[in-house]
Parts: structure tokens; sequence; C-alpha cells
């Protein structure tokens, strides 16, 4: 991760220079199809105790709109995540443990991030977000700071298209896509940081979506994104990447890495659906896919599904969003097309490590309880597994000592206080019973986050 300590100092000029900016009149709103229909499917903002701040921000104008008036709008917030706890397992083991960026990974306080969100309507047919995200390195205490999207969206194309370009978190599952400070729990699910990595899958690229004309929410995504990067755990990744949670004990091929042409890229798809079957219950679900070449060697690839649910009840009578109930789940598996390695870390004895699929999978299920305004009690369950033998050095294979293959369950109640639509508190317990450790691991974790500004509300 590339670390810039004066950046973040930078970052306080913004809200003093977007408050020297003359105020703008809204544009007139008109009518716009395609975000009609999603209303209709349920898209809304979540629940009170998973969307802080969801206040409203200019929404992108319809046809008709000028393109000489001033239609520019920005939403310019904050959000500030942080954690103090402490763990049955020292720190380097932590490091593993909860091996999200944003996950509390050390003994005593940690900065999970401090997020900027830029958001805007540029004209009638663009709107654009920009998100930053520092955070602290638990390990070593530098500062780390990451453009974590950067993107441009249209509002315009025929037949229910939308077209998304930029740098963007991929949509797969319900939770890949979604910012930290809007999980339900305070880390990230066990199987997607083995999958996606510490910081969730994203890399520059474009998708096409298509809404299609049905009286229940149904949208189906296609693209393709860069396979190259840290955030691309199960690709083409980079060296810090190997050296920090190679998979299976594989090393890097850098002929492996070069660009050929479009089969190097990552391919994602998705299809996505939800319907209202009472003015209070809600379901919604969808598949994902994605497939792409990785860094194991020439030829090898890898490929990753899933499939995941959302359940949510809330009466029509409910007070500022309480009572509700929200059950939530995924189930994913990974191929991993090692390629044939030699290992001549000992040039008397080298080893030519075979070429073998390496098979993941695990998933997750949790419930939240939102049992009277501003408190909210949840319980997940998440497991872990594989197959096929993670590659120790010397010849040897043990898939049980390897961290982030090794069979594991976790479970983690949860207990939540939202103060306000601005700020929450939440208090998190895990239990971890995985291979890898000599005992079960037991965690405690007390979270306090704050938003400042106006944030755009997040969908289910």
């Amino acid at each position: 991760m590339r670390r810039h300590p004066s950046l973040c100092r930078s970052l306080v000029a913004l809200p003093l220079l977007t408050a020297a900016l003359p105020a703008q009149d809204p544009p007139p709103q008109q009518p716009n199809p395609r975000r009609a229909a999603l209303e209709r499917a349920a898209q809304r903002p979540v629940e009170p105790d998973q969307n802080l701040g969801s206040v409203p921000v200019a929404q992108t104008p319809g046809q008709g709109g000028s393109l000489t008036g001033p239609l520019t709008q920005l939403a310019i917030s904050m959000d500030l995540m942080f954690a103090v706890g402490g763990s049955s397992e020292r720190d380097a083991s932590l490091l593993q443990l909860q091996g999200g960026q944003h996950d509390p990974r050390k003994r005593g306080f940690t900065l999970q991030q401090a997020e900027i969100q830029m958001n805007g309507a540029v004209d009638p047919y663009f709107r654009g977000q920009f998100v930053l995200v520092t955070s602290l390195d638990p390990d070593e205490g530098e500062t780390i700071v990451e453009v974590e999207e950067a993107w441009l969206l249209t509002q315009q194309l025929p037949a229910n298209l939308q077209l998304k370009a930029g740098h963007y978190l991929t949509e797969f599952g319900r939770l890949n896509q979604v910012h930290p400070h809007a999980w339900d729990f305070q880390d990230q699910p066990v199987v997607m940081t083995r999958f996606f990595g510490a910081d969730g899958l994203r890399s520059p690229g474009a998708r096409l979506s298509w809404l299609a004309p049905t009286p229940t929410y149904l949208e189906f995504f296609f693209g393709a994104q860069n396979a190259n990067g840290e955030t691309l755990q199960s690709f083409l990744a980079n060296d810090e990447v190997y050296e920090e949670r190679p998979i299976g004990g594989r090393t890097l091929s850098e002929e492996a890495r070069e660009m050929r042409s479009a089969g190097d890229l990552l391919w994602h798809g998705r299809i996505a659906t939800a319907t209202d079957f009472s003015p209070a219950h809600t379901l919604g679900g969808g598949v994902s896919a994605l497939f792409g070449p990785n860094a194991t060697g020439a030829g090898a690839d890898t490929v990753i599904y899933g499939a995941d649910f959302m359940y949510r009840w809330r009466p029509v009578d409910n007070r500022r969003g309480y009572p509700f109930f929200k059950l939530q789940g995924e189930v994913m598996a990974r191929a991993f097309d090692a390629a044939e390695q030699l290992d001549e870390s000992d040039p008397l004895a080298p080893f030519t490590v075979p070429g073998e699929t390496l098979d993941d999978w695990g998933g997750y299920l949790y419930g939240v309880y939102g049992f009277d305004v501003g408190w909210a009690f949840g319980l997940r369950a998440e497991y872990a597994a594989g197959s096929g033998g993670s590659y120790v050095g010397g010849g040897g294979f043990d898939r049980a000592q390897d961290p982030f293959r090794a069979d594991r369950l976790r479970l983690s109640p949860m207990l939540s206080y939202q103060t306000s639509e601005f700020s929450r508190v939440r208090l998190q317990y895990n239990y971890d019973d995985s291979d890898h450790l000599d005992d079960q691991a037991h965690s405690v974790w007390l979270g306090f986050e704050i938003l400042i500004g106006p944030h755009q509300p997040h969908t289910y």
C-alpha cells in the first residue's frame, strides 16, 4: 500500500475550499423512469442502524435540463470509524485473524478509517462519486491514503441501460460494494477477506447494467476491470499481496502479470432482484460471478461465484424505523488454478510444486433485530473451508496451517446504539475456532462512528 503522511494534512482544507464556493440553487427535478423503477423495487435506504446520516442529497435532474445552467452540485461528507478492544490472540496473530483493512486489528485502539466522500450531479446525463479513505497501519502506525472509488454514472441512456466507468467496488454479492461504515458488524466477513483481500474487490474498469421492465426489481450487470493491483487478491494481485498473504503458499510470476489481451482482464457479472411482497416485508437476492487470470503462471485462471439474499421486516406503523428485523446471508466459492512452480529456495534441493486447482468456499448468515428506537441486537455466524494443499516450503503441504485457507468458524453477537442519524456505538464479541490456531480466540471490540455532512443513501 502507498503511504502518504503529508497528503492527509492537505485534506483538512477541503471543507474550507467548498465553503468558499458560491451557493447555487438546485435545478428543477424531472421524472426519471430508472429511479422510479428502482424505488418501486425496494431500492430504498437501509435501516437506521446501517445507514448513518442518510440526509437527502441533490439528485440528478431528469431530461429537459439546460446544459448552460448551474447543474453541478457537490455534497461532501466525512465518516470516522474508531474502535478499542482486546483479544486472547497477540497483535501479530490478529493481523491475520482480523484480515480486513478496516477491521479492528490491534489490542488497544484502532483508527479503522476516516472517509471523505464527494457526490455530485454533473449535468442531466452524468453524476459522479469520489471516495478517499485514510487509516493508520496497525503494525507500523504509518498513515495510509487510498482512493477507494472514483467513478461516473450515466443517467439518460435509452432502454433502461446504465454505464458506470472509473475506479469502483465490484458489484459482487451484497457487501463488497458497501462501504465499511454501512456494515451491520464492525469487521469484514472471513470469506470475503480470503477471496477479495483486505480492502475488498475494486479496480478501474467499466460495467453496463440493464434494468428489466418488470413489476419487481430485476437488473443485470456485466463489466470488465483491470485484474492487477493490491485489491485483486485472487487474480493478478501484486508483489505486496503475495508477500503478506500468498494464496496456497504459491509465489507471484511477473510474466503472468503482463497484460496481453482482453483475456487478461477481470470479467464480472451479476443478476439482482428484490420485491415487496407486502408493505412490511421485503425480499431480495442475487447471483454473481468473476473470471480472470491469476499471478501464479501463464494460463492460470480464477473463477469465483456466489449467491446472496436479504429479508427485511419493518411494520408500517414503525417509529423512526423501529422495530425492524433483517436477515442476510451469502455463500461463495473459488476455484484457484495454481500453475506449476519451481521452489529454488534450497539450491541443493529444488522442488517442483505441481499445478493444482485450489478450491475454497464459505459464507455468512446474520440477523439484526431493532428492538427499540436506536437499539439493535445482531448475531452472525461464519464458516470457511477448502481443499487442495497450501505449500509451506521444503516440499511440504499443509492447508491447516495456512491462516487464509484453514477451516474456520466465527460467531459474533453484537449490540448497537445509534444516538442519532449521525453517530453510532457498537459492542461486538468474536469467537474464532480456526485450524491454524492452537486454541480458540476470543475478542471484544467497542466501536464508535460519526458522520459529518450529507451522505449518499445506501441501498439494499
